[in-house]
Order: C-alpha cells, then structure tokens, then sequence
C-alpha cells in the first residue's frame, strides 16, 4: 500500500528546495515540517530514515536563507 503521506512530505520538502531566495513562508516551512510529522505515523522502518533525510534537508534550507 502507497503511503500517501510520505509521499506528501516529500512533495512539501522538493518545493520548498525549488523555492528561491526569500520566496518561502514560514507557514510554508511549517506545513513542510507538519507534513514530515504526519507522514512518520504510517512510514516503514525504510521511509522513517528517508523522513529523516527530509528533515535534515528542510533543516539545512532554513539555515540558508
């Protein structure tokens, strides 16, 4: 079965990494964080560290700006 919220937070997380400069929100990084969290409640052992990687991701982006 396809975890539709993986799937959502990595989607959040690829549009925040193609946003430009000062182009993203602070709800914008909220809702890629809140969908990161959502996601871990279904994720396989495999998709939990890939969430991580995500967070990490979103972690680095957000110190760049």
């Amino acid at each position: 079965m396809e975890n539709n919220l993986f799937q959502q937070a990595k989607d959040a997380v690829a549009n925040m990494m193609n946003m430009q400069g000062n182009s993203t929100s602070a709800a914008d990084k909220q809702a890629a964080q809140n969908a990161i969290q959502a996601a871990y409640t279904e994720a396989s052992p495999e998709e939990k560290q890939q969430l991580q990687q995500l967070e990490n991701q979103l972690r680095q982006h957000n110190q760049l700006q």
